[in-house]
């Protein structure tokens, strides 16, 4: 470990990862001096083709719908703003904790989970599409930017806590990786954080753009999401001359983070103490997670999400994006895997050595990949240039 690693970590808690106690990388590289391992790894993962690509992913609405809304990459930042805050309280790694949170999403594929969804239809006699799965393929294999190696080389433990969701079929090839997902365990506390604060960041700003679209209102979250008419109160009686405008939604919303910040902190503190973890393997083998809300936060959580999934995500306009989305996406797949001669360059020599070596299974993963990477602009235009007679390509 290095001078610099040893002393941005020398006050953390004895269950967080640690450079010293680093499991490697696929590639054995030599120490950074002026940062330690995990910085490198949030370095490289900014500084990725697939994370600038985030900015025109969908989260709930789709890119061209206004310059307002969440984005992938936008959801990122705030992911990792979360669980950095929490990781400093707690005393655990930040710096691995914020590269988690800022890869965890790079798998995803346009129009969010609605294109998901249409990719793992296309992809069901292949052995289907995880965009989890998907985001370790980019960090291990996808980005092409240093000379020694494909992908970012990242560190175990960083790999270990962007799988956050793996099937059995698909952890049998992932080495020790993929372990827990076949014997059972635990991620470390940090990929623990990382997913809570996952879930903290869209529950909360869904409801930022959902009220911001029009397609949810005030009155219908104070009568169905107690956790919010709670707090709409709070701000209420603090400013009772603030009108129900930005800036109240804005006050309530920070305010339900806070909240569910601080007993994500109490909760976890106590778990974490009851359970006199030495060192972050005596976590990876307890039986469940240590980073958790209290039962009656959890269940306010679920009460949201109820509401946000019966009002936002199933609103008829969302749906109807939706579908439009999953249809570019299977247009597209069922093209390429057709005649892949109408790939890109590069793509098209990938797929001709991966049919060579895997048959069509190998032709199917490598039109996933690229269509995968797509930003919703590019497959909406990539579509019309392949089925518009009329859309020229560009040169």
């Amino acid at each position: 470990m290095t001078p610099m690693a040893e002393h941005l970590e020398a006050h953390l808690a004895p269950f967080a990862c640690t450079a010293q106690g680093m499991r490697g990388r696929r590639y054995d590289e030599p120490s950074p001096n002026h940062r330690t391992p995990f910085q490198r790894d949030r370095d490289r993962i900014i500084h990725s083709t697939a994370f600038r690509r985030l900015e025109y992913k969908t989260q709930v609405f789709v890119n061209h719908e206004g310059d307002h809304y969440r984005t992938r990459l936008t959801h990122s930042l705030e992911v990792g703003q979360i669980a950095r805050s929490v990781a400093g309280v707690l005393r655990l790694n930040e710096d691995l904790v914020e590269a988690i949170a800022l890869a965890h999403d790079l798998g995803h594929t346009p129009f969010g989970h609605a294109g998901q969804t249409a990719l793992n239809r296309c992809m069901s006699d292949y052995g289907g599409f995880e965009h989890n799965h998907q985001s370790l393929r980019v960090v291990d294999h996808l980005e092409q930017r240093y000379a020694e190696f494909d992908g970012l080389n990242l560190a175990f433990e960083t790999r270990e806590g962007i799988l956050k969701h793996c099937s059995r079929r698909r952890a049998e090839g992932l080495g020790e990786v993929g372990r827990r997902f076949l014997e059972g365990g635990q991620p470390p506390v940090e990929a623990q954080l990382a997913n809570i604060a996952d879930e903290i960041a869209y529950n909360n700003h869904d409801i930022d753009d959902g009220l911001r679209s029009g397609l949810i209102t005030l009155e219908q979250l104070c009568s169905e999401v107690p956790l919010f008419r709670e707090t709409l109160d709070s701000v209420r009686a603090a400013y009772p001359d603030l009108k129900a405008d930005r800036r109240a939604i804005h006050e309530t919303i920070r305010r339900l983070i806070d909240r569910q910040v601080s007993d994500l902190v109490a909760n976890t503190s106590h778990c974490l103490e009851a359970g006199g973890y030495a060192e972050p393997d005596e976590v990876r083998a307890a039986t469940e997670p240590v980073v958790a809300f209290s039962p009656a936060m959890a269940e306010a959580n679920r009460e949201l999400k109820r509401f946000l999934h019966r009002e936002l995500y199933r609103h008829y306009r969302v749906m109807r994006m939706a579908r439009k989305g999953g249809k570019v996406v299977e247009d597209l797949f069922n093209a390429f895997l057709a005649d892949p001669v109408i790939l890109p360059t590069d793509f098209r020599q990938r797929s001709e050595q991966a049919q060579a070596e895997s048959g069509r299974q190998g032709l199917a993963t490598v039109v996933a990949d690229y269509i995968a990477g797509m930003t919703d602009r590019f497959a909406i235009h990539e579509h019309d240039r392949i089925f518009n007679p009329g859309s020229v390509s560009p040169r």
